[in-house]
């Protein structure tokens, strides 16, 4: 709507929803800021949107690691590529919520794949 993500964020919210803000690879983290203080939830992209089964991008965990320091409440997800041999690496910079449909719908345990994922997050949840 006319008015920018403000206005964005203020009409999903007088709709009684929550509101998440989505950082693209390409998108400087700082251009956010001004936003999270509003908004429930950041979504970092790990990987280009648009395709599933893309390589994680590691180098997008400054991202996670620069909102956590700034905003420590704020739920931080990521998506693209993770899966338990590298949730680890987005759990220990922030990353409290993970997006993992091909590490668990490509593998033959799939609850198997949930409970990694889930422990590499807690593992660093208290700290």
């Amino acid at each position: 709507p006319e008015g920018g993500p403000q206005a964005m964020i203020k009409l999903i919210r007088d709709s009684g929803m929550r509101v998440g803000m989505v950082v693209k690879p390409g998108t400087k983290i700082e251009s956010i800021f001004e936003y999270v203080s509003d908004v429930d939830l950041v979504l970092i992209m790990t990987v280009e949107p648009g395709f599933s089964g893309q390589k994680f991008m590691p180098d997008m965990m400054p991202k996670v690691k620069i909102l956590r320091e700034k905003f420590p409440n704020l739920n931080i997800q990521v998506d693209g590529g993770l899966s338990p041999e590298t949730v680890e690496q987005a759990a220990s910079v922030g990353a409290n919520v993970i997006v993992a449909a091909s590490a668990i719908f490509g593998s033959d345990d799939r609850q198997g794949v949930i409970n990694d994922l889930r422990a590499g997050v807690e593992k660093y949840k208290a700290s």
